[in-house]
């Protein structure tokens, strides 16, 4: 396994973990961080032995967001070519690196500020801590959110909720971020990571060609258009059917067993 300055990688079976590992600065990204985070996730998503990622965080904040004064320079410097070739995009926003295409759990607690927010919303299972304090504050920095949080946030909470946070950078609470459905549930602090990865591990028991197309599917209607997702529906649950996978869920379902798939 890799190691890094500012990441910490565990694989538990199927499932890898990825933890924000910079405590002491309450894991604010600098430069290196980012290009750690997007190479912990090419390594997750290169890996045929693992089905799930989990995002979460050492010390006592998922992140004060970014620290922008080392960042900047690198975005001035590099622009559209900030990641390095072939490595995923921790944000998902194209153009801009290789978009992840496997499942990914991010789990939140403490302060979860700008860009902490914007990697909540390009996974696809958010998780928070009871007392998380959220913020999108670049507004309050002379800057917009860059992460993806002009799309996801209005996409994922509506205009007016979006909007609410975006244009005024104020704090809300893990109550107020369920309610506009930015993440999905709210645990003890205690709990939160367990929950994650238990999210996970019934992930990754699914299978896994069907969770691709899922993935696959899902991210073409947003993305592209709802039309050219369901054109793409039959030929994609053919292909599964066609799996080895594909007939075992099926001998399952006539056996009244659970499938045990093998990513075939």
């Amino acid at each position: 396994m890799k190691s890094y300055t500012y990441i910490q990688i565990e694989k538990k079976g199927p499932v890898f973990c990825i933890a924000l590992n910079r405590p002491d600065a309450r894991n604010a990204m600098n430069t290196q961080m980012i290009m750690e985070l997007s190479d912990a996730l090419t390594v997750y998503e290169d890996d045929p032995n693992s089905r799930c990622a989990v995002l979460h965080a050492n010390g006592l904040h998922f992140t004060f967001g970014l620290e922008l004064e080392d960042v900047a320079k690198s975005i001035i410097d590099q622009g559209r070519n900030f990641f390095q070739k072939g490595n995923i995009n921790p944000w998902d926003t194209g153009g801009t690196g290789r978009v992840r295409k496997k499942p990914l759990i991010t789990a939140v607690h403490g302060f979860c500020l700008t860009l902490g927010i914007e990697l909540m919303l390009a996974s696809d299972i958010a998780l928070a801590a009871e007392k998380t304090v959220f913020a999108q504050m670049e507004v309050q920095r002379g800057i917009l959110p860059f992460g993806g949080a002009t799309i996801r946030f209005v996409r994922t909470s509506g205009w007016g909720n979006a909007m609410k946070y975006i244009l005024t950078g104020d704090t809300f609470d893990a109550t107020e971020a369920y309610r506009i459905g930015i993440v999905q549930e709210v645990l003890p602090k205690k709990e939160l990571l367990i929950r994650a990865i238990e999210l996970a591990e019934k992930i990754c028991a699914q299978a896994p060609k069907a969770i691709d197309a899922v993935l696959a599917n899902a991210r073409k209607a947003i993305e592209v258009g709802d039309l050219e997702a369901i054109d793409d529906l039959v030929p994609l649950v053919t292909d599964c059917l066609k799996s080895e996978d594909g007939q075992e869920g099926i001998r399952s379902l006539l056996e009244k067993r659970t499938a045990v798939f093998k990513g075939k």
